[in-house]
């Protein structure tokens, strides 16, 4: 399969457990839903909410973005967008040589940035796509 999109280890669909880190050292947990289709990528995040008014509530997001070759972009969108969760978030990493991490910068455009991490179990991306073909 090709490098762009096909099934198999360089196919970015699958579960990912990831941590972003803001510039000051705080670090917060998150998990995303990856589908890539011929290099476009969509899916959902949730995390935990670590400031404002409901500290430990659950943040849900919508990803939209694209990879090519190791290159893999996406901004994140907060739904619904609150006063601290308004602005979307673009990643910016990397996939590793066996597909199983993608590290990078998280940026909110005039704001501040930072990095971030997410790692995907070996062989996991094999059976969501397969569950995926199965359900259409």
């Amino acid at each position: 399969m090709s490098e762009r999109g096909g099934a198999g280890k360089s196919n970015l669909t699958g579960i990912w457990n990831g941590l972003y880190t803001y510039p000051h050292g705080q670090s917060t947990a998150f998990v995303a839903t990856l589908i890539e289709t011929a290099g476009s990528l969509s899916g959902t995040t949730h995390e935990p909410s670590t400031s404002g008014d409901a500290p430990g509530a659950t943040l849900l997001a919508t990803l939209s973005g694209s990879r090519q070759n190791s290159a893999v972009t996406f901004t994140k969108r907060y739904d619904p967008p609150g006063p601290r969760t308004g602005s979307p978030v673009r990643y910016e990493g990397a996939l590793n040589a066996d597909g199983t991490e993608i590290e990078g910068r998280w940026i909110i455009a005039g704001m501040w940035s930072g990095k971030f991490l997410m790692i995907r179990s070996a062989g996991q991306e094999m059976t969501v796509s397969r569950k995926v073909v199965e359900r259409v």
